[in-house]
């Protein structure tokens, strides 16, 4: 097992440019099984979660060529229907979450599909019914191996139905339009996740030969198609990763310059660090985080104290609210984090209570961050990395700390950021990779 050893409390400045968006590339990916022709995508990180998908594209028969450091051919000219059923894929299926994703491509294309308990994060629930209600209101049928743990699925031919989603599941919307779009008829998704994963997805799958409209909303309305061609797809910047490199400027009083992104495809997340006290600014086709000193958290125009929620887009997204938490530490000022979407992704506070931060754990959703104001630095200590996003924000209390700090179960940080340890140093960053 890998562990991180940070030595913290230094200033950090320089240029580093952020990977392929993650949640982007599990959809996309699984997009190549809709059809036989070739697809190239471009800027794909090279993370944990996205190199396991494209192993198991491989073990279904999918010809997986590398044409550039991040770019990929797929062709799923010949695909192994049985592959489904063997041990290799359950193993691979059930260590990553996105592998749900494939079930509605091989839905539309073979008929069949094949599901065990997918992985993931462990940050509470996280419910499959969206993408499973809406795949039967396309005609599937799900049989659920208890033994197993897995869902056989079968439909003859998928047809187009209207449906109301019950939540704006991202994956689910990914999902039930992948299907769709070679379904017969005319499919209605209302209440469907309008993030920009699911606007490129849907754009790539036009540039395809599909039939969507209302691109960019919360109603998806799909006409079937017989077949789909090839196409060439570049990923967007992460915005998570983006987000996480402010509140890493934030926290170390550092300058950064974040390559290659634009403001207006962040969403609120500029908007909700401004409330914290940190302003980032365009520059040319970059962002720039300037150096703060101290920063200070707002308050509501009566004066009561700032609340920080997330929510589906265009809300706050909640793979940010961990590394919004982390930043108001040296903050001056007093914010309410509250996480609705997840009921267990604010446990790993107690590590940084560890270190000398002021945080009320209110309850498995709320936090109040009492801030530091740079005045009282955080302390290292070791530590354990729960989940993705988690690991990641106490890798920017441990560079804001001082003395050193070792985080263990780093597999989890490798899932979703690329080669982390080697582009922080890059700014400067005192860290190692050990065992």
């Amino acid at each position: 097992m890998g562990a991180f050893k940070i030595t913290g409390g230094n200033s950090l400045s320089g240029e580093i440019v952020p990977q392929g968006a993650k949640n982007e590339a599990l959809q996309i990916l699984c997009a190549v099984l809709l059809t036989d022709k070739e697809v190239t995508i471009n800027n794909v990180p090279d993370i944990r979660d996205v190199n396991k998908l494209i192993d198991l594209l491989i073990g279904l028969g999918v010809i997986v060529t590398r044409t550039g450091e991040n770019s990929y051919s797929f062709v799923a000219s010949d695909i192994n229907i049985d592959y489904l059923a063997t041990e290799d894929f359950f193993n691979k299926a059930t260590s990553i979450r996105g592998s749900v994703m494939i079930l509605g491509p091989l839905l539309a294309r073979f008929g069949k599909g094949y599901l065990p308990q997918p992985g993931g994060d462990k940050i509470g629930r996280r419910r499959l019914d969206t993408h499973f209600i809406g795949l039967q209101k396309l005609g599937a049928e799900f049989n659920y191996d208890s033994v197993k743990k897995s869902y056989i699925v079968e439909a003859a031919k998928l047809k187009g139905a209207y449906m109301l989603l019950e939540e704006a599941s991202v994956t689910g919307t990914a999902n039930i339009l992948m299907a769709s779009v070679l379904a017969e008829g005319i499919t209605t998704i209302f209440n469907a996740a309008c993030e920009p994963y699911i606007v490129q997805l849907s754009r790539m799958l036009v540039r395809m030969g599909a039939k969507i409209s209302g691109i960019g909303s919360n109603l998806l309305t799909i006409e079937g198609v017989d077949s789909l061609n090839g196409t060439g797809h570049t990923m967007l910047a992460d915005m998570i990763e983006v987000g996480s490199f402010i509140g890493l400027a934030g926290m170390t009083s550092s300058d950064i310059l974040i390559k290659n992104v634009n403001l207006q495809d962040l969403g609120l997340i500029p908007d909700v660090f401004k409330r914290l006290g940190i302003s980032v600014f365009q520059k040319g086709n970059d962002i720039h985080v300037p150096k703060y000193d101290s920063y200070s958290i707002e308050t509501f125009i009566d004066g009561s104290i700032m609340n920080i929620s997330d929510a589906p887009w265009p809300g706050f997204t909640p793979d940010l609210i961990s590394i919004v938490l982390v930043t108001a530490i040296n903050a001056s000022g007093s914010v309410l984090i509250h996480q609705k979407m997840f009921e267990s992704r604010l446990f790993f506070v107690d590590k940084l209570i560890d270190m000398g931060a002021q945080i009320i754990l209110c309850d498995p959703h709320r936090a109040t961050v009492i801030g530091l104001d740079h005045k009282y630095p955080l302390r290292g200590i070791k530590m354990s990395s729960p989940d993705i996003r988690a690991g990641v924000a106490l890798l920017i209390a441990a560079l804001s700390a001082q003395g050193t700090s070792i985080i263990e179960n780093i597999e989890q940080i490798d899932r979703g950021y690329q080669n982390i340890d080697t582009r922080l140093r890059m700014l400067g960053a005192d860290i190692e990779r050990i065992n």
